[in-house]
């Protein structure tokens, strides 16, 4: 009876690597479709990782093989969901309100110009509704400063406040100078605190703070040359104007709006925490209430809420909730389905730039064969 119960383990694990080596091959075939350098991808199920790997290299000038657990990528715009996880929390031990006027928030005046009248607050600033946008530019507060910049106004739509949409990076960097106005902590060191330790994760918004031999080179694609492009400024210390930080002021220099740094792994846990509402098993990062407004779209075309948003168009038939990320060539992408507790997290560090219904072409074809081989 022990032989046959041997016998049928060791066929059953076989199959399994067997099935494991088919489905990296197949993302590897897409991969390949659109030269990606490298993928990494993670797969979540009722709470757990239930595949997880990368194919292709962290460093094409080095032949460096890309490492799902090891290698850290700057994860772009979800990053605004770890800024907008840190103000929720604070708006749950009532802090500061969602409805509070954002100019006594940030210090400063911020209106619209044309509806000098119109309070813009802090939830259209977390839901790209307060028709500010990056016309001026978003690494420096000023831009949009009436006491520092002449031509603060361009900083503005024509529409009023509330009524519209439009993505917006200096929305978050200005949430992140709130952040440290608040807590009287460096915005990348409270995220560290109240965030990535608590569910013992890698990563931050400072480099000097993080292994860089870890890190993830990041490539554009040239067109014209038909080439990879290393993009060495992805990770540009900037450790003089961190030495030279001023709590409030110049927040930007960590990128609340895209500088997040951490691995497709870690992201996954970080992401099992929001399908979670809040929760990862024990540890509570935020309310449930609070992590459901965060999901909740306010705006009904483009699906946002406060950093994450509702979309049915990744996957045919699927309601998931998450965000994307793409800078200096890299393309990352975050979805979760609360109500069925799995989620998906596809990173690559450089692909030719195909898209399709407004996705990522090579993320969202990885998306969907995932999701159809492990989670259907």
């Amino acid at each position: 009876m022990k032989k046959i119960i041997s016998c049928c383990l060791t066929v059953l694990m076989s199959n399994v690597l067997l099935f494991g080596q088919d489905l990296k091959s197949d993302v590897k075939k897409v991969a390949d479709k659109y030269k990606a350098v490298g993928v990494a991808y993670v797969v979540v199920k009722d709470g757990e990782i239930i595949e997880k790997n990368a194919i292709g290299y962290s460093s094409i000038e080095n032949n460096t093989p890309l490492d799902v657990d090891k290698n850290i990528f700057r994860i772009a715009s979800i990053s605004k969901s770890f800024t907008s996880t840190a103000i929720m929390q604070l708006v749950e031990k009532k802090r500061l309100s969602l409805d509070d006027d954002f100019s006594d928030l940030v210090g400063f005046s911020v209106r619209n110009p044309k509806f000098p009248n119109t309070k813009i607050t802090l939830r259209m600033v977390l839901s790209h509704t307060s028709s500010i946008n990056d016309v001026n530019g978003y690494f420096d507060l000023d831009v949009i400063n009436p006491a520092k910049n002449s031509n603060w106004q361009k900083s503005y739509n024509n529409y009023e406040p509330g009524t519209n949409y439009q993505y917006c990076n200096l929305n978050f960097n200005m949430a992140g100078s709130v952040l440290e106005r608040l807590t009287n902590i460096r915005f990348d060191n409270y995220i560290r605190q109240q965030i990535l330790n608590p569910l013992a994760l890698y990563g931050g918004y400072c480099i000097d703070s993080l292994d860089n031999k870890r890190f993830a080179s990041l490539y554009s694609y040239n067109k014209d040359k038909e080439e990879f492009v290393h993009e060495a400024s992805a990770y540009n210390p900037r450790s003089e104007d961190v030495r030279n930080h001023i709590l409030g002021v110049t927040t930007p220099i960590f990128s609340p709006t895209g500088g997040m740094k951490i691995s497709a792994v870690d992201l996954a846990k970080y992401m099992t925490m929001h399908m979670y509402y809040g929760k990862s098993g024990k540890i509570k990062i935020l309310g449930k209430n609070y992590s459901k407004m965060m999901q909740k779209k306010l705006s009904e075309k483009e699906g946002y809420g406060l950093a994450l948003l509702e979309t049915s168009q990744l996957i045919a038939g699927e309601h998931l909730v998450g965000h994307t990320g793409s800078a200096y060539g890299l393309y990352s992408s975050m979805f979760f389905s609360p109500k069925k507790k799995y989620g998906i997290v596809v990173i690559t560090n450089g692909c030719i730039p195909t898209y399709k219904d407004g996705n990522v072409a090579l993320t969202a074809e990885i998306v969907n064969l995932l999701h159809d081989r492990l989670i259907k």
